[in-house]
């Protein structure tokens, strides 16, 4: 009985929880927007039926489609190269439920633990689903913070301006920490092993866990931890057709994912310089990934509305600004909280 009532109350916590940082979402979005209008757009805005037009739905569905789609493949063939499958309906599901929790908790992290969650419920051990999904997101961090000094450099629209101001440099640190945290977690997994295990010592001794249960994270651990190390390997020496395809759908992933303004742009009639929004869009992400607000709400939209102010009429990038947000990530957060409900609808159901 206490384990129930325990269990219901972690269950009305997190929900409580997930909804403060939804509505976080929403107020922070309102946020970015409202500067966008207030400083970049000089308070213009106005709809642009051309937005609707089949000759520009179309693509934009066929875009949308090939988006979702290397998504779950990406993540397909990495549980493939790790010796797992799962039948590709799952992975789908599974593309929303991340789109939904990454948007709605800071830094993203609710994200990775969704899919964790998700994955172990299909069958997929604590390790592999945990090796799985980092190694998914150091993919596509590897493609993003190898081409975003690349852009900061070269491209006019920047007007190396990042830099003198500062931000390089703390993007530079930012940069470093984070590629060296993902360095030490795959290649290094046993150096992680220590300070977590302190921690946990830790809060053992501010008494915010007991004895026993110090006892069993402190096993789980260095469980958990090393057989990560050994799935990463397992990863490695895969097959390399998973191996491959797995870095290839990332690719394809990003490529779509960055492709979105350029071609909502051009459907407003203007003329788009392919490269120049793809690089902006990429400098865009990386900023994204250091946001400590809710899937970088109101800081995406509020660097977005400045990279684009100079490309886009005042009009016309708000209107850009809220279509690239809702299709790469409302629309998914949408459909993720319905798949979201219906598998905890499916896990209520099952027979204890």
């Amino acid at each position: 009985m206490t384990n129930s009532t325990d269990n219901n109350y972690q269950k009305r916590t997190s929900w409580r929880r997930l909804t403060a940082f939804a509505l976080l979402f929403v107020a922070m979005t309102g946020a970015g927007l409202y500067a966008v209008y207030d400083r970049f757009a000089g308070r213009s805005f106005q709809f642009d039926d051309r937005l609707l037009s089949p000759t520009l739905l179309l693509p934009v569905a066929a875009l949308l489609l090939i988006y979702f789609m290397a998504d779950g493949l990406r993540l397909h063939y990495t549980l493939k190269a790790l010796g797992h499958r799962l039948p590709l309906r799952k992975i789908f599901r599974l593309v929303f439920i991340n789109l939904f929790f990454s948007n709605v908790t800071p830094m993203a992290t609710g994200g990775g633990f969704a899919q964790i969650w998700y994955l172990t419920r299909h069958g997929v051990p604590v390790a592999r689903a945990t090796a799985a999904t980092t190694i998914r997101t150091v993919l596509a961090v590897a493609f993003i913070f190898s081409l975003t000094p690349v852009f900061l450099l070269s491209l006019e629209a920047l007007d190396g301006g990042i830099w003198s101001s500062g931000i390089g440099t703390a993007l530079a640190v930012f940069v470093s920490l984070y590629l060296g945290f993902f360095a030490v977690l795959l290649f290094r997994t046993r150096w992680m092993i220590l300070p977590l295990s302190a921690l946990v010592a830790g809060l053992r001794k501010a008494h915010l866990i007991n004895h026993r249960r110090h006892d069993r994270w402190q096993f789980k651990l260095r469980r958990e931890m090393l057989r990560f190390a050994l799935c990463f390997s397992e990863y490695l020496r895969g097959a390399p057709r998973d191996v491959l395809l797995s870095v290839v759908f990332t690719a394809v992933f990003l490529l779509s994912l960055f492709s979105f303004p350029a071609l909502l742009i051009h459907g407003l009639g203007y003329e788009v310089d392919y490269l120049t929004t793809l690089g902006l869009l990429v400098v865009t992400t990386f900023i994204m990934y250091f946001s400590p607000t809710p899937g970088a709400s109101g800081i995406s939209e509020g660097v977005f509305g400045s990279f684009f102010r100079d490309i886009l009429s005042g009009n016309h990038l708000v209107l850009v600004t809220i279509a690239w947000r809702f299709l790469t990530i409302y629309l998914g957060m949408i459909i993720g909280l319905l798949v979201m409900q219906r598998e905890l609808i499916k896990s209520h159901r099952r027979p204890e």
